[in-house]
């Protein structure tokens, strides 16, 4: 972990202190538009309620810095340690994920109480800090950060299984991608760098740097769009099993895909439900909330591919490729492996990334509920194949032999 040594001067202890307050009252101002009903609802095991969200973001300041950090602090309740851990082991025992939209108790209030007293105890720790928790207190707030992304993504996945369609916010904008044919551009090739350059913050995930080698490729300027996907549905995409992966295929029958999540068919017209609610599609826009395994088949119906992360980290520098992040999640044809010779952080928050090394596929890029300036080219996004409750999305590849 890289981070400013608040120890250098007044000046950067400020910077510090205040990029706190501003990462905490961001949780704040996203909850604010939800009930305590809305708070409380888990719509799915993958999700979590918005009110635990704000308790773990608080539990990981208390658990990591608080207590080791300030002295003579004290929990302000011992039964949140149990109920706010996610998934650190070290950290002790753990409510199941899949039953925390049963939390009724602690009320909102009280989470807002426990919010207030780790932030007073964080303005204690924040006047003088010891060196050593100043990279503890930047993992912290990019942690923070990774929540209020989700906090949008569960909360849209919980209103969008209620048949009113509630809005989170009725004036919500949606961001507008590049338009137009997409062009395919030639990327990077021969030995390129990849990972981190060690300026700033990173995960552990996205380090070390390391040589690796691009064989040529192309790739596409721009996300694919709604009106693209449309003709992949009217041609037939999700009943041609010769386009999907086996395990896809399964999952579609399962779950009866035949459009993204979101998308809703009324009197012969589609429509998508967002953040502020549900609207008439917009062919023009990006498509999002699909899985890995739309992605891949998409891709296979357009006679491309899905880049590489390494290809697609290569070619974020390109001139003309547009749509990097604030869009939606680009899907890659890697699987989330470690880098050679990757090494965890050490002690519990070495749980953050590294285990979860399997059975997940990359996203590179961001979406339009990623905090502003939150990734980076090098950020290394996960989740399992069949995903499609976050903004998700593609972008096209191909070979250029």
């Amino acid at each position: 972990m890289n981070a400013i040594d608040p120890r250098a001067s007044g000046a950067t202890r400020q910077v510090l202190s205040d990029r706190y307050q501003s990462v905490r009252t961001r949780t704040e101002e996203l909850a604010e538009p939800l009930s305590p009903e809305d708070q409380v609802v888990q719509s799915m095991p993958d999700a979590s309620p918005t009110k635990w969200h704000r308790a773990h973001t608080t539990w990981f300041f208390e658990t990591f810095l608080l207590l080791p950090f300030l002295p003579g602090y004290r929990r302000l309740n011992d039964d949140y340690a149990l109920l706010f851990n996610s998934y650190y082991v070290a950290a002790g025992p753990r409510h199941a994920r899949p039953r925390r939209g049963l939390l009724t108790r602690p009320s909102c209030a009280e989470v807002a109480a426990y919010r207030a007293a780790v932030d007073e105890g964080m303005a204690a720790l924040l006047r003088d800090p010891p060196k050593e928790a100043v990279p503890l207190i930047e993992l912290g707030l990019q942690h923070e950060q990774q929540h209020q992304e989700l906090l949008l993504t569960d909360i849209l996945h919980a209103l969008g299984g209620n048949p009113l369609n509630p809005a989170y916010d009725p004036a919500w904008q949606e961001p507008r991608g590049a338009t137009g044919p997409a062009r395919m551009l030639d990327g990077p090739e021969g030995v390129v760098e990849i990972g981190h350059d060690g300026s700033g913050f990173a995960f552990d995930n996205e380090a070390p740097r390391h040589s690796t080698f691009l064989a040529p490729y192309r790739i596409a300027d721009r996300l694919v769009g709604n009106g693209e996907w449309l003709a992949f549905m009217e041609d037939g995409g999700y009943r041609e099993p010769l386009l999907w992966m086996s395990d896809g295929w399964a999952a579609r029958e399962a779950e009866g895909w035949e459009a993204p999540l979101h998308w809703e068919k009324r009197d012969g017209a589609w429509l998508q439900f967002g953040l502020g609610g549900l609207r008439p599609l917009d062919p023009t826009l990006p498509v999002r909330h699909i899985s890995w395994y739309e992605a891949d088949a998409f891709a296979r119906w357009a006679g491309k591919r899905l880049p590489t992360e390494q290809e697609w980290e290569a070619a974020a520098s390109l001139p003309g490729l547009a749509d990097l992040e604030g869009i939606a999640w680009q899907w890659t044809g890697s699987a989330y492996r470690p880098y050679p010779g990757f090494q965890p952080w050490a002690g519990a928050v070495g749980e953050y990334n590294g285990k979860f090394m399997i059975g997940q596929m990359v996203l590179r890029g961001g979406s339009l509920a990623t905090p502003p300036g939150h990734t980076r080219p090098s950020y290394r996004n996960f989740f399992p194949p069949g995903a499609r409750w976050q903004f998700t999305g593609l972008r096209l590849a191909e070979d250029a032999a």
